[in-house]
């Protein structure tokens, strides 16, 4: 029987695994233990699918992606032949021809024992039940000493997991997580912890991974709760770090008693960070030079200028002007302006000899009919074919730079202004982009590349946004002031609003059923646009998951009351369940 200890220090590894690297994850793990080692850590600790990257989704249903898991453990387990810190590791697992979120724990030379996750997510951005399958309820893994909980991410979401680990014995609880960011995700977080803390008395280390995957970025943020549910450490959010963690136990149980404790962005400059994230790692990840973007003299161009410097640096991010007969002074010089601020490759590309040859091209078939729409998105398609172009020929990615109003909307041009790689804004409302574009000027956040002081210039902040199709064109010739619009699809996307609950909030019913009626044609396009970083509690893709083809709309009438007597039935399918 192991010997009960009163010391332990563990070693957080809050690290950026690379999805499908597990080469590069398994040396990733190999240097962190090492740093563990040299700081006397008895045990380093690892996030949630850590060898794999997370998530992995289909990828973990193929076999040999499984193999190469399972070998990268063993290597690792056989590292930890040499007494040094033993290793608590998340893989994909093959068992009995089942496939689990797995958590190993690797000492002495051997994979010593290996936990499931039970609770699988699969509501927004998680679809885990569709390749996992759920483990046994677990009791504590002994190690070195001491009965550790090993509940998984989710786990500790609902009280289950946690209660059955403290009821057959755990003495700390390590959660390894693969949480993406949103909004104030943090306080969630908190609180999830603070409560299954408070019903077990056990303190807890609450690991997250740290990173970009697509469009999740996940922020570390990693902390330890003592059993009284009081803060004993907080790492730094987007960024990576490994921590010596130093416990001890007390007449009232394990106590952590150091850790560092850092301050994290909050609010909107944790939204303005974690774009710069998502942004610098699918780059890096996918292995772009660099990046290439239309720079307008407009808000939006302005804001995932100043987001790509700040993730890759000046020298990586070049800007183009597209300019065209109803492209405005004003424009050509806020543009130069950005770029100059910026210290940006900056190259003016007129466009109007590529529309000119366009409409020459179809005018056999325009022939009689007006000019309209049609002709100003070919000023946008233009653009967008210019900047593949320049893309393809010197490898650089296209960040495209629409806003979530304008997703919302349709106030896009397929295969014009949403064409590219990658699109920083995509989850932010336009005034949300106004907010981080002056928030940016006054602050960036650490690690940042990109100049101090003001990047986006003073006048892109005051001027009335446009896409300068036509002469005098302005944005609310077509749609609400962006307060009004930002507020009404808040109302549609992020809370499920009826219209007529919308309409309470004081807005006019018309505009309201208007703006509805955009967001649900806008699906397809919406379908076509580049991925973007997730910064809302609902994103367009992984969260929301509207068909295209769909007739449905809010006539506007108040919630349904159930008619009396018409529900005769409530209750029945309980009544007729037939219990085996």
């Amino acid at each position: 029987m192991t010997t009960p200890i009163d010391r332990f220090r563990l070693a957080l590894a809050q690290l950026n695994p690379i999805m499908g690297d597990i080469a590069a994850n398994l040396a990733m793990a190999r240097k962190a233990r090492a740093e563990a080692a040299a700081l006397g850590a008895d045990v380093v600790m690892f996030t949630e699918l850590f060898l794999a990257g997370y998530p992995a989704e289909d990828l973990v249903l193929r076999p040999a992606f499984q193999d190469a898991c399972r070998r990268a453990c063993e290597d690792l387990a056989r590292d930890t032949a040499d007494g040094g810190p033993a290793v608590l590791i998340g893989l994909p697992w093959n068992e009995d021809g089942k496939v689990y979120n797995a958590y190993a724990v690797l000492d002495a030379g051997a994979v010593a024992a290996v936990r499931f996750k039970v609770d699988l997510p699969n509501y927004g951005v998680f679809d885990e039940k569709r390749v996992f399958a759920a483990g046994p309820l677990p009791g504590p893994v002994s190690l070195r000493g001491l009965r550790l909980g090993l509940p998984i991410c989710e786990d500790i979401w609902s009280e289950e997991v946690v209660e059955c680990l403290a009821e057959t014995g755990s003495e700390i609880l390590l959660v390894p997580n693969g949480s993406p960011y949103w909004h104030d995700k943090m306080l969630e977080r908190y609180n999830i912890a603070a409560a299954r803390v408070t019903e077990t008395g056990l303190p807890m280390a609450y690991l997250n991974q740290v990173g970009g995957q697509d469009e999740l970025v996940f922020d570390g943020a990693s902390f330890i709760l003592n059993g009284d549910a009081s803060l004993a450490g907080q790492f730094r959010a987007f960024a990576e770090t490994v921590e010596l963690t130093e416990w001890r136990r007390e007449p009232q149980g394990w106590r952590c008693v150091a850790a560092p404790r850092e301050v994290v962005e909050e609010g909107e400059q944790a939204d303005y960070a974690a774009c710069v994230l998502g942004l610098r790692d699918y780059v890096e990840k996918n292995g772009f030079p660099g990046v290439v973007l239309g720079l307008s003299g407009g808000i939006d161009s302005a804001l995932c200028a100043a987001m790509a410097v700040d993730a890759l640096g000046s020298e990586r991010v070049h800007c183009i002007m597209l300019p065209y007969r109803y492209t405005s002074s004003e424009s050509l010089d806020d543009a130069a302006a950005c770029a100059k601020a910026l210290n940006v490759r900056y190259d003016i590309l007129p466009i109007a000899s590529a529309v000119e040859g366009l409409e020459a091209a179809l005018a056999p078939l325009f022939v009689g009919t007006p000019r309209g729409v049609t002709e100003e998105n070919l000023q946008s398609r233009a653009r967008g074919t210019m900047l593949m172009s320049i893309s393809n020929k010197f490898g650089a990615m296209v960040v495209t730079t629409g806003n979530k109003s304008e997703m919302s909307t349709g106030y896009a041009t397929l295969y014009g202004d949403m064409n590219g790689g990658y699109n920083p804004i995509k989850d932010l409302y336009k005034t949300e982009v106004y907010r981080l574009s002056a928030l940016r000027n006054g602050w960036k956040p650490k690690g940042a590349l990109g100049p101090d002081g003001e990047v986006v210039p003073a006048n892109i902040l005051v001027k009335a946004p446009t896409a300068e199709l036509r002469e005098g064109q302005k944005d609310q010739d077509s749609l609400p002031p962006y307060d009004v619009l930002d507020d009404i699809l808040i109302g549609l996307v992020e809370e499920e609003l009826r219209v007529a609950e919308i309409v309470a909030r004081g807005h006019d019913e018309a505009t309201v059923k208007k703006v509805e009626r955009l967001l649900y044609l806008a699906e397809y396009k919406r379908r076509q646009s580049a991925p973007g970083v997730k910064v809302t509690r609902r994103n367009f893709g992984r969260d929301r998951r509207y068909p295209i083809v769909n007739r449905f709309r809010d006539t506007g009438a108040p919630a349904h009351v159930p008619e009396a007597g018409m529900d005769r039935a409530r209750g029945a399918a309980r009544a007729d369940a037939i219990d085996f």
